[in-house]
Parts: structure tokens; sequence; C-alpha cells
């Protein structure tokens, strides 16, 4: 599943492939998830040039001139896919096709890859966001009993950060992630915080010069502990593996258990 920084590289690269360039044409196979008629979705959008493609959350959000936006949250298995005259793009939930003939899909086996007209605003802060300020964290954290990886991949409390960059982000903090929210101390809480604006944003640069036009794929070589393949961290300790949330977490013995 595409985390924070791999769709942060996919905005910038559709923007870069897509940006004035004007959308003739969308076809929504799937119109199950959607949160208007596809005839809506049409009128709101066809005929108008892309100014501008970003980022929130977990959502890429492509603006149109006349100030809609469509969202598509690409979900467990969604994937980007470049529309070719000479291959066949098959699972295709929506697709969108350019001026030039040029376009690309969303698609997912599973159907679940969600297209949006106009999503609502989150008030959640971003993972990258101002808001995610040092001050926000603590307070969060404070009131939380959950250990504190289930807080950092929770939607509703920080937006982006998932099970891959979760495990990441507190190993370089060497915060267990399977320490009790409450219980770690503000100069932790300040270490955590600043992990997660590092390792995010060191992923974008890395994952940017790996995948430079792409719109898939995701990059493992840069991760320091998470995968099963990984036997040791980047100093030598074994990476450990457990259930939280039912979800696979790897730490090593180096990060402090608050509890």
């Amino acid at each position: 599943m595409p985390e924070l920084p791999d769709l942060e590289v996919f905005a910038g690269n559709l923007e870069k492939r897509f940006k004035n360039k004007v959308l003739e044409r969308i076809e929504v196979p799937v119109t199950r998830k959607l949160n208007v008629s596809e005839t809506e979705l049409k009128e709101a959008l066809e005929g108008h040039k892309l100014s501008a493609v970003n980022r929130e959350g977990k959502t890429l959000q492509l603006h149109f001139g006349v100030g809609n936006v469509l969202g598509l949250h690409l979900m467990l298995h969604g994937e980007l896919k470049l529309l070719d005259a000479d291959s066949e793009v098959k699972y295709k939930v929506i697709s969108l096709h350019f001026k030039g003939e040029e376009g690309f899909a969303l698609t997912d086996f599973q159907k679940a890859a969600t297209p949006t007209l106009n999503p609502v605003h989150s008030d959640v802060p971003d993972a990258l966001s101002k808001e995610m300020s040092f001050a926000y964290l603590e307070q969060v954290l404070g009131k939380k009993k959950a250990p504190v990886k289930s807080v950092l991949m929770d939607q509703k409390v920080i937006r982006g950060i998932g099970n891959t960059y979760a495990d990441e982000i507190l190993w370089k903090a060497k915060i267990s992630p399977l320490s009790v929210s409450k219980a770690i101390p503000g100069d932790q809480v300040k270490a955590l915080h600043k992990a997660i604006v590092e390792v995010l944003k060191q992923e974008i640069v890395d994952i940017k010069r790996m995948l430079p036009d792409e719109l898939g794929g995701e990059i493992k070589e840069f991760l320091k502990i998470h995968g099963a393949g990984i036997k040791e961290s980047p100093t030598g300790k074994k990476v450990l593996m457990a259930e939280i949330g039912g979800r696979k977490s790897y730490y090593t013995e180096e990060q402090e258990l608050y509890k």
C-alpha cells in the first residue's frame, strides 16, 4: 500500500505530466464508491484544465480550473496506470483522458480504491503540515493509553502515516512501538516529532530520485527495519516482530519501552 512519501512523489509526477492539460473524458467502470453520480462528475470536470495536483493525508487531489477537486484514495491495492493505446489496463476504477491522447487510470482488483468529487476538508493535521506541531503531538499522546504505533497510524489523529513508516519513525526516535502513548516523556515526544518530519521528508527525496516520472511502484531500499527480510538494524541490533492492532510491527531492543 502506498504511504505518504510514495503519494507525495506520485502527486508531483502527475502534476509534471498532466498540469495545464484539458480533461476531455472521464470513464468510471466502478461507480459504487463515487459520492456523486457519474453524470455529475463528468459535468464538473470534463472540458476543464488540470491546474494542480497535491497530496492530503493518504489522498491525491487533482484541482481543476473551475475550483472542483477530484480526490483519489488508493486504499490497500490501488495503483495509478498510464493509459497506453498499445496495452490493456485491467481493473480500472476510473480513467481520465486528457487532450492529446494522454491519460491515466486508477486501478484496483478489489474495486476498493475511491474517487471523490470535492472531498470534505479534514481538520485532522497532515503528518507534514505545520498544524502537526510538537505541542499537538504531545497533547494527543498524553490522552491515549493505546500503543504509540496505533496512535501514529490513526487517521483521525494524524493523517498520512501507515504501517511501514510508523515503524521507521519509531526506530529513529528510539521508542518501542509497544509503548503506552501517555507514558512517553516530553523529551522523547520531541524526538518523535522530529523523527516524523525527518523520516518522511528524506523518504520523499529518496523515492523521487528512484521514481522521477513513474506513477507507481514501492521503493523499499531505504527502509531500516520494516520488512520480514530485514534481520538487523543499521546499528547491528536484531529486528524483532510483534503484532499491534493486527499489523506486523518491526522494532529492536534499542527502542525504549514506556509503560
